[in-house]
C-alpha cells in the first residue's frame, strides 16, 4: 500500500483543511465539495484525511462494516450475534467517473433470485464506504443519475437496491468529499445544494510558499516513508484533536441568539429551502467543538456561512459562487452580533498553541505542484444596448468591412484607408428560453436531456439478450423465453426453472446529451452593435439550454480572413459564455472557412467520443466574402457537411426591411432548417421545426 502524503504537511489551503476536518468531526454536515484549478492539492488532501480518521470496530466477516456494539438489524449479512469486534482503519473509497450504477449501489444476481429465490447481493462502493470516506474526483463529470443515488444515500444513511421486485437495503453512512475543476463544467444547482460545505482553492501567488510546495513535494517523492515519518507526531496530535472534538460535539449548545443569526443570514442571502439553515447550524456547532468550546459564538456562525452558503446562491450556470462579506457582517450585527467581522476561529485548523501550523514550519510544503490558471467565470446576460444600429457620421469614408460593402464574388475589395480595424465587443442581450432543437434518429450516447437514445434509464421499448453482464431485467420476456422448456428441464414444483440463456434485458429509450457546436459569424456584416448584441443574446440562450440538457459545447467563429476555434468542445458552458462575451467583430466573411473548421472539430471529436452525436448551429446572415469564389466555396462546404450526415440548424441573423435570404440558401445546402432570431424564442407564436432532418 502506498504511503499517503501527511495532512499536516500541506502548506496553506486553510479553508480546504478546515472543511475536511469539520466533516471528520461531524459527518452529519453532509460532506464537502472542493472547487479549484488543477494542481492545487485537492485529491492529495482528501487521501491524507483518511489516514487521520479514528480506527473502527467492525463485526468480523461482515461485508458492510457493521458496528459490533450496534449492528444494523437489516444488514444483508446479518443477523449478527453479540461478540467482540475487530479493529481496522477507516476506508477511503474512490468512485471512478466511469463507474456503473451496479458498481456504486451493488448488484443482485437476478438468475439466482428467479431460480432459487435467493437474494444474492454483491455489495457496491456505497457498502465499502460505510463508516469511512467516499471520495469522488471530478464529481462534475459523473452522470447525473449516479450523483443523485450518491447524494440520496448520503442524506438517508442507507442504500436501497431494487430489481424487478427484489429489494436489498443496507446502512451507508460516510464522509462525502467531491472535487471538481469548474473549467470542465458545473454541477446543477440542485446537486450543489446537496453538498454541505464548499471551499474554493487556488495555487498561492506567494513566491516563498510556492518554493515550499515544490521542495516538500520533491522530498516526498524521493522518500515517501521517510518523509511521512517526520510528521508522525503532528499527525498523531491532529488525530487526537479530531477524536476530542467528536467527543465534545454532543455537549455543544446552539443558543437561540446564534440560531436567530443563522436564520437571518440565510434569509438575507435569499437561499432556497431550509437545508442551508440546518447545515449552517451543524457547521457552527462543529466549529465550536473544534475550538474546544461548548457554546456557539458569532464567529462560528460567520465562518459557517462562508463555508455553507456560497454555492447555494447560484441561480444559473453563469453565476459565480460567492458571498458578500460586508452584507454578512451587517446581517450578523443587526441580529445581535458584535459587529466585529474580522474575527475568525482557528484560521489554521491543524495549528498548535503558538498559532504556527505544521505546514508553516521550515519544512512546509504542499502535496502537488502548483498550476496557474483559474476557472472561467460566466458573465451572465446583460441588457441590450439601447438605441439604433451604429452608422458612420456624414462624410466619413465607408469601410470595406461594413454591411453594404461586400465585393462581387471573386473580386475581394481592399479596405479603404481610415477604416476601423476592429470593433469593441458588444454586450450580450438578456437570454431567453429557446425552442428545443433535436438530432434526428435514436442514438446511444451519454445520458442527457436532448435527443432520443437507447439508455439505461427511460421507458421500456423492447427486450434483447444481455450483452455481457445483465442490465435491467425484462421479466415478462424472460418468463416467455423460459416457459417452453420447463417440461424438458424436469420441473416438478411451483418454481420456474430459469437458465442464463433465458434471461432478457430491457431495451429502454430515454434522452442523450449531444455536442452542440456553434459556428458564429463575427464579420463586419454582423458588426452593428445592436445586431451583434441580439446575436450574442441568442447564443447565450442556446448555451443555457445546452447546460440544462447536459450537452458539451464548442465555439467556432469566423471573421477577417479565417476561422478560429475559440473554444474546443467542453462541458463548461461558463467558459463558452466568457469567450462569447469578449468576441470582437469586423472584417470580411470567410463563411467557407468557418464551416470547414467546424467539420474538422467534429471529425476529431468523433474519434474521441464516437457515441456522442453532434448538432451544428450556424449563426449567420449567410453572406460570404473574401478570397476566390467565396459563395461557391461556402456552398460546397455546406453540402459536404450534409453529405456526412451532420445534423445542423441555421439561425438567420439578417435584419432590416430588405432581406436577401442568403441564410435560407445556406440552410438548404446543409439540409437543415433555418430559423430567425424571433422564431428561436420559445414564447413566440411562430412554429419552429424541432427535428433537424437529414438528407441521405
Amino acid at each position: 500500500m502506498s504511503t499517503p502524503y501527511p495532512f499536516t504537511a500541506i502548506v496553506g489551503m486553510a479553508d480546504l483543511r478546515l472543511g475536511l476536518l469539520l466533516n471528520a468531526v461531524s459527518p452529519a454536515i453532509g460532506g464537502v465539495l472542493v472547487r479549484g484549478e488543477k494542481g492545487t492539492a485537492k485529491s492529495t488532501a482528501v487521501r491524507a484525511l483518511a489516514a487521520l480518521m479514528p480506527k473502527l470496530d467492525v463485526v468480523p466477516g461482515c461485508r458492510f462494516s457493521c458496528d459490533p456494539a450496534a449492528p444494523d438489524p437489516r444488514c444483508p449479512d446479518g443477523p449478527h450475534e453479540a461478540g467482540p469486534g475487530e479493529a481496522r482503519a477507516a476506508r477511503m473509497v474512490e468512485l471512478p467517473v466511469g463507474a456503473s450504477e451496479d458498481r456504486l449501489v451493488g448488484a443482485l444476481d437476478i438468475e439466482r433470485a428467479l431460480a432459487e429465490g435467493v437474494k444474492a447481493f454483491e455489495p457496491g462502493l456505497l457498502a465499502d464506504a460505510h463508516r469511512g470516506v467516499l471520495y469522488v474526483d471530478e464529481v462534475n463529470l459523473l452522470h447525473d443519475h449516479l450523483v443523485d443515488l450518491l447524494l440520496d444515500a448520503a442524506a438517508m444513511g442507507a442504500s436501497y437496491v431494487e430489481r424487478e421486485g427484489v429489494s436489498v437495503r443496507h446502512a451507508s453512512r460516510f464522509l462525502l468529499v467531491g472535487t471538481m475543476n469548474p473549467e470542465e463544467g458545473e454541477l446543477r444547482p440542485q446537486l450543489l445544494d446537496r453538498f454541505g460545505l464548499t471551499v474554493e482553492v487556488a495555487a498561492s501567488r506567494e513566491t516563498d510558499e510556492r518554493v515550499e510546495v515544490v521542495r516538500r513535494r520533491l522530498a516526498f517523492d524521493a522518500d515517501p516513508e521517510g518523509f511521512a515519518a517526520r510528521w508522525t507526531a503532528e499527525e498523531a496530535e491532529l488525530r487526537e484533536r479530531i477524536a476530542a472534538a467528536r467527543a465534545l460535539l454532543p455537549e455543544v449548545r446552539l443558543g437561540d441568539a446564534a440560531l436567530r443569526q443563522i436564520a437571518a443570514t440565510c434569509a438575507a442571502f435569499e437561499v432556497d429551502g431550509m437545508r442551508a439553515d440546518i447545515v449552517m447550524a451543524r457547521t457552527a456547532t462543529a466549529l465550536a467543538a473544534w475550538a474546544g468550546r461548548t457554546e456557539v459564538l458569532e464567529e462560528d456562525v460567520r465562518r459557517a456561512a462562508l463555508l455553507a452558503l456560497p454555492h447555494r446562491r447560484r441561480r444559473n450556470p453563469f453565476d459565480a459562487p460567492g458571498l458578500d462579506e460586508d452584507k454578512l457582517d451587517e446581517t450578523l450585527e443587526a441580529n445581535g452580533g458584535s459587529g466585529d467581522g474580522d474575527t475568525e476561529p482557528d484560521p489554521d485548523p491543524d495549528g498548535g498553541p503558538d498559532g504556527e501550523g505544521p505546514g508553516d514550519g521550515p519544512d512546509g510544503g504542499g502535496p502537488e505542484g502548483p498550476d496557474d490558471g483559474g476557472p472561467d467565470g460566466g458573465p451572465g446576460g446583460r441588457p441590450p444596448h439601447e438605441g439604433h444600429e451604429e452608422t458612420p457620421p456624414p462624410g466619413a469614408p465607408e469601410s470595406a468591412d461594413s454591411p453594404g460593402s461586400d465585393a462581387p464574388e471573386g473580386e475581394p475589395a481592399l479596405p479603404r484607408q481610415g477604416a476601423p480595424a476592429e470593433r469593441a465587443p458588444a454586450p450580450a442581450a438578456e437570454p431567453f428560453r429557446t425552442r428545443t432543437l433535436y438530432v434526428p434518429g435514436v442514438g446511444e450516447g451519454a445520458a442527457g436531456r436532448r435527443s432520443r437514445a437507447r439508455t439505461a434509464q427511460g421507458r421500456t421499448t423492447g427486450a434483447r439478450r444481455p450483452r455481457g453482464a445483465l442490465g435491467k431485467l425484462h421479466l415478462a420476456a424472460t418468463v416467455q423465453a423460459a416457459a417452453p422448456h420447463q417440461r424438458s428441464r424436469g420441473r416438478g414444483g411451483p418454481g420456474l426453472l430459469v437458465r442464463r440463456d433465458d434471461l432478457r434485458e430491457a431495451v429502454r429509450e430515454g434522452r442523450e446529451a449531444n455536442l452542440v457546436l456553434f459556428v458564429v459569424d463575427a464579420s463586419g456584416s454582423m458588426a452593428a452593435r445592436r445586431r451583434m448584441s441580439a446575436v450574442k443574446g441568442a447564443v447565450l440562450s442556446l448555451l443555457l439550454d445546452a447546460y440544462q440538457r447536459r450537452d458539451k459545447v464548442g465555439l467556432v467563429t469566423f471573421r477577417r480572413g479565417d476561422a478560429e476555434v475559440v473554444l474546443p468542445p467542453t462541458s463548461s458552458v461558463d467558459a463558452a459564455a466568457a469567450r462569447l462575451e469578449s468576441l470582437p467583430t469586423g472584417g470580411r466573411t470567410p463563411l467557407a472557412s468557418g464551416l470547414l473548421t467546424a467539420r474538422e472539430v467534429l471529425r476529431v471529436e468523433r474519434l474521441r467520443d464516437p457515441s456522442r452525436r453532434p448538432l451544428l448551429v450556424a449563426v449567420t446572415d449567410g453572406r460570404a466574402t473574401g478570397g476566390v469564389e467565396p459563395v461557391a466555396r461556402a456552398r460546397r462546404a455546406a453540402r459536404l457537411l450534409a453529405a456526412e450526415g451532420t445534423a445542423s440548424v441555421v439561425v438567420d441573423c439578417e435584419a432590416g426591411p430588405v432581406r436577401l435570404g442568403l441564410a435560407g440558401e445556406l440552410a438548404r445546402d446543409l439540409a437543415a432548417p433555418a430559423v430567425t432570431l424571433e422564431e428561436l424564442r420559445a414564447d413566440t407564436v411562430s412554429a419552429l421545426v424541432k427535428d433537424v432532418r437529414r438528407v441521405a
